[in-house]
């Protein structure tokens, strides 16, 4: 179950994004508005980047939602991988937007439309402000977790994105250049594309339950086998579950005399102590198999 201080961050975050997600539908709103009335492509990818950052929100919302549910027999983690999947999701959505951001850009380069100056700044100057109050809501838990991290960035990109698109207005009132709109739709896209992938790339590992950065497997072999009394150490897994639960088993092969004397108990509490203290990755979830040294015959399938 969720609770005490853990619950309590979640609470917290589940608060920060329903306040950013009301403020960016809101400029969703205005900017689709603007975009229809003075037809400028820079605010129109971002307008259709407040979209998918609207859309990427609730997915952020709900599954900020489901991490409160608490475990069950059928799944005994709860909700918790939910941020992950809600986190490749947001990332997939910006990377779409992105890449319509360069081929239209690269278009409207090379044949220009006629864009009012002054809607642009209006809508440009709105975006911004509600996007910099959407930033500091988020900014205190953006460390918290994939979900808020992604929530966050795509905010970021959003402010980052309504600058460029102030920029396009002031440099087409004051020199009448229109491809000023088109270069600042391809700024926008080279602004979300490479930490999009990034987020993109982080958020599949964790759902190919890859190691998690920071921890060195042979690292850890090497320290569970200098545990005195070890033989070996086969079947080790690590992965991670979600933000800030990272998960490791493994099967030890320990002394036969160990399971006489009845100190493999305290070999368990020294193995555990091992992985949660010696490493960069704190691994507070481990489980581990002590077998003794005649067992491995009797087991199928062996992984190093």
């Amino acid at each position: 179950m969720v609770s005490g201080h853990t619950h309590d961050h979640a609470e917290a975050n589940r608060t920060r994004l329903a306040i950013a997600f009301g403020i960016t539908a809101t400029v969703l709103v205005a900017e689709v508005v603007g975009a229809w009335w003075t037809g400028s492509l820079a605010l129109l990818v971002d307008a259709t980047h407040m979209l998918t950052d609207t859309a990427g929100l609730g997915l952020a919302l709900v599954a900020a939602s489901l991490v409160l549910r608490p475990p069950t027999s059928r799944r005994t983690w709860g909700f918790r991988r939910a941020e992950v999947l809600a986190a490749a999701a947001q990332a997939t959505l910006l990377l779409a937007v992105g890449v319509y951001a360069l081929i239209e850009g690269v278009r409207r380069l090379m044949d220009p439309p006629d864009v009012p100056a002054t809607g642009l700044l209006v809508f440009g100057v709105i975006g911004l402000l509600a996007n910099l109050v959407a930033m500091a809501v988020l900014a205190g838990g953006r460390s918290a977790s994939l979900n808020l991290r992604a929530a966050f960035l795509e905010v970021v990109n959003d402010a980052l994105g309504s600058a460029a698109v102030i920029v396009s207005a002031v440099v087409i009132a004051a020199t009448g250049w229109t491809r000023a709109d088109a270069v600042a739709a391809l700024v926008i896209a080279a602004l979300i594309l490479p930490r999009t992938l990034m987020l993109l790339r982080e958020s599949t590992s964790v759902l190919l339950e890859s190691t998690p950065r920071g921890l060195d497997l042979d690292d850890v072999r090497a320290h569970l086998l200098a545990v005195p009394h070890v033989r070996a150490v086969h079947d080790l897994h690590a992965s991670q579950i979600a933000s800030g639960l990272p998960v490791l088993t493994a099967h030890v092969v320990i002394d036969d005399d160990c399971f006489r004397d009845g100190h493999a108990a305290e070999m368990l509490g020294q193995l555990q102590r091992c992985v949660a203290e010696h490493f960069p990755v704190s691994v507070a979830h481990s489980t581990f198999q002590l077998e003794p040294v005649g067992h491995r015959p009797h087991e199928g399938h062996v992984h190093p």
